[in-house]
């Protein structure tokens, strides 16, 4: 099977696992961060193979939605990637991206090694901010019933990756405790250069929010 018939099966296959899911971790989430990987592998000497797999795959098993199960995700796309005898290296590379692309806190630091994982990496935190984030979050904020906001939890700072993985915040509080930190964490000059429009979106959008909140609107 060559590599471009590889991808299209891995996408079929995506779209029908993720179509309908409701907490922005749907078919087009991937699709979205596939089109951003595509992008930023224009100006990055990438696999484009192994990015372009990992962009896919990278939602494969959220540890979100699995007990906090970091491993599943990377063991669902392995099983996937043997079953159309992908080369093992490249399963390799695939995996580890899947297994290490997250965000799991304000101060652990990324394990991603490649330039690859960095593209898909960088990618799918460009989903997280901007118009699309802020969405995004409140509809994974609904679905696990967390509050939109509330005044007397105050945003923390997570130093593991367990503090991360526990935390009982609100949504308003995400915005300090990740998504406006993915700014200044990208990898590429590429996303940095997109994140820096979205940021200030999501900018605008909480300094209107406090004036609504305080009733000056």
């Amino acid at each position: 099977m060559d590599k471009q018939k590889i991808i299209n099966k891995t996408a079929t296959y995506i779209k029908g696992l993720l179509s309908g899911e409701g907490s922005g971790h749907d078919w087009w989430h991937i699709l979205r961060v596939w089109n951003n990987a595509k992008h930023i592998s224009k100006y990055e000497k990438v696999d484009t193979f192994v990015v372009e797999l990992a962009a896919l795959l990278h939602d494969i098993a959220d540890w979100k939605f699995n007990n906090g199960d970091e491993n599943i995700g990377a063991i669902k796309a392995r099983r996937w990637l043997e079953s159309l005898d992908v080369d093992s290296k490249i399963v390799d590379q695939v995996c580890e991206i899947v297994t290490s692309s997250s965000y799991k806190g304000a101060k652990v630091k990324s394990k991603i090694k490649t330039l690859e994982g960095k593209v898909v990496q960088d990618s799918d935190r460009l989903d997280a901010i901007g118009a699309i984030g802020i969405g995004r979050a409140f509809a994974y904020g609904g679905l696990i019933n967390r509050e939109m906001y509330n005044p007397s939890i105050k945003a923390q700072t997570h130093k593991t990756a367990e503090q991360y993985k526990n935390s009982n915040s609100n949504t308003i509080n995400h915005f300090y405790e990740k998504l406006l930190l993915l700014k200044d964490l990208m990898n590429t000059e590429t996303a940095k250069k997109i994140a820096k429009d979205r940021h200030k979106f999501m900018e605008v959008f909480l300094e209107r929010f406090y004036q609504e909140r305080d009733g000056k609107i």
